[in-house]
């Protein structure tokens, strides 16, 4: 599956909105209220005048929640999202910036009609038989209001800030300014690839500001569930939806951790519950795209017990692939295979340095030891994934940000259910649909596409390489040993090569079982010979590069 469509593009990204004055005034307000709390440490090669600042009585972790409350909406988002990344900052941090609370004084009414006319190019009264001025909510980057269409229908419109964008990009363009600075002084800031993470943060920020994302998200989701009657996601009015405004059908009930309101209107909590996690499976295992923050107030419970999800302004998605990864690894943990539980971790994680793969099994081995013979239900999810992100961490592994996502979602539903059943175990409701797609991964016609793809790189490679290492030597003749500049050339083959490495040994061995799958394979056999022919090209071209780097040694020597 591929991650929702909006419908439509979504702006490009504009310049920063502030002249150069103002952008520096900004940027030299942010780097004052992060010395000021203490926090100057972490702006290495800025010169931050000393003045007199406040008593160091707050730990460093209070210290940053304290900066990013100060500097305003784009900088408690990037401390929310960082509170998320429990596979890169240690506990003590995490719990700090989980206090962080989106809100901000709301924009008077007249801003939240001129937004809705000019988006949606009408009256407001024409749009809406009733528009409730005072909001439901409100957050930093917009607030959202009870109204009712024409028709009698209850709905919610979402309606963005005005010129929130235009600060939120200025503070991006600082973030990562910020975040080059650092990598480029700072070995630390360079092995967790800070920029990168600034960039993750400001695609992710940028679109929570587009409402057609989030309505796109919506409706994905919605179908995703839609033969579930467990489950109500709200129907997106898309003639009364834009860029900076949208209207979704109003979902009211209690919250799902509401324990009193539940008992009193005799709701099973155990089946509550599970139709929870057996949605949050299907979008994670099935389809990919799921709800990244399923916490109490966004599951509500109606009349009728059916749970009413809401929010989707922050949205994972897994692509086929890394899914396939994640089952391997939940199906090994359950397994107790250290083997395979340190692959599927090498699978899944990325790495900010070389990884010692003796010690990661060690210490995989201690974790599989820990909780062996123990069902996962006594011990609960949360924890095992917690000491998980923990030994991440020891070794400099970090996981993919919609990984990271995944995370977070698990544990927030863990913690539901915790409070609503202690006695469920959410590893055993999430283990077939792991299980299911583990199995689809070695299936025969998986195997097949996955031949069909290493052929087709090996072969790639054997007629790239020799062109590229010709070139390489001519440069180092001229040149000399230059290669910090020339490696870079060298980029698209390394990644051809890596995807070789991992593929190429199970092309071979899928190319000697063709003959004993052969029967289970009828329908595909033309494309198994394909592939058959594809890697013995592959392996024939890189059998030959053995004589050609022979060759252009004795060229050069001559």
């Amino acid at each position: 599956m591929t991650p929702p469509s909006t419908g439509t593009e979504t702006p490009a990204p504009t310049r920063s909105p502030f002249g150069r004055g103002d952008r520096a005034q900004r940027y030299r307000e942010v780097v004052t209220v992060l010395a000021r709390h203490g926090l100057g440490f972490a702006l290495p090669g800025i010169h931050v005048r000393r003045g007199r600042g406040r008593p160091v009585t707050a730990t460093r972790a209070e210290q940053l929640r304290g900066a990013l409350e100060e500097l305003g909406p784009t900088f408690v988002k990037l401390g929310q999202l960082l509170s998320t990344r429990r596979d890169l900052i240690p506990a003590a941090w995490i719990e700090e910036l989980e206090k962080l609370q989106d809100s901000a004084p709301p924009v008077d009414d007249a801003a939240v009609r001129r937004v809705i006319e000019e988006d949606l190019g009408a009256p407001r009264e024409q749009l809406f038989a009733r528009f409730d001025p005072h909001p439901l909510a409100t957050a930093s980057l917009g607030q959202a209001h009870a109204a009712t269409l024409h028709d009698g229908t209850e709905v919610v419109v979402k309606v963005r800030k005005p010129e929130v964008a235009d600060v939120v990009r200025a503070d991006l363009e600082i973030i990562q300014d910020l975040a080059e600075r650092a990598s480029q002084l700072s070995r630390t800031a360079a092995d967790f690839d800070l920029p990168g993470l600034a960039a993750e943060f400001a695609s992710s920020l940028l679109a929570e500001l587009d409402y057609l994302r989030e309505a796109a998200a919506a409706e994905h989701i919605g179908r995703v569930l839609a033969d579930d009657p467990r489950l109500h996601v709200p129907r997106v009015h898309r003639e009364r939806t834009s860029h900076r405004v949208l209207t979704l059908d109003r979902i009211t009930g209690v919250k799902i951790d509401d324990l009193a309101a539940l008992d009193a209107a005799g709701v099973d909590r155990r089946a509550l519950v599970k139709a929870a996690i057996q949605a949050m499976a299907r979008m994670v295992f099935v389809d990919g795209t799921f709800h990244a923050d399923p916490h109490p107030g966004n599951l509500l419970i109606e009349a009728d017990g059916v749970i009413g999800l809401i929010d989707f302004g922050m949205i994972g998605h897994l692509e086929r692939r890394l899914r396939e990864h994640l089952a391997v690894l939940f199906v090994a943990i359950s397994r107790n295979d250290a083997d395979a539980t340190t692959s599927a971790l090498l699978g899944v994680a990325e790495a900010a340095g070389p990884v010692d793969r003796a010690a990661l099994r060690v210490d995989v081995l201690r974790f599989i030891t820990l909780y062996a013979g123990r069902s996962l239900g006594e011990l609960r999810m949360g924890a095992l994934l917690l000491r998980l992100l923990t030994l991440l961490r020891r070794h400099r592994l970090h996981l993919p940000q919609d990984l990271a996502l995944l995370v977070r979602m698990l544990l927030l539903v863990d913690g539901i259910g915790e409070r609503l059943d202690p006695s469920l175990d959410l590893a055993a409701e999430l283990r077939p649909y792991a299980a299911r797609l583990a199995a689809e991964r070695f299936s025969p016609h998986s195997i097949a596409a996955r031949a069909r793809r290493a052929g087709i790189d090996a072969a790639t490679l054997g007629l790239e390489l020799p062109e590229r290492l010709h070139r390489l030597l001519e440069s180092i003749e001229a040149d000399g040993i230059d290669v910090h500049l020339r490696l870079a050339q060298l980029d698209p083959l390394v990644a051809r090569v890596e995807r070789v490495g991992n593929r190429i040994v199970v092309g071979i061995i899928t190319a000697s079982l063709i003959t004993g799958i052969g029967g289970l394979t009828a329908g595909t056999k033309g494309a198994d010979r394909r592939a058959g022919r594809l890697l013995q090209l592959g392996v024939g071209a890189l059998g030959g590069l053995g004589g050609y780097l022979a060759w252009t040694a004795r060229r050069g020597r001559r």
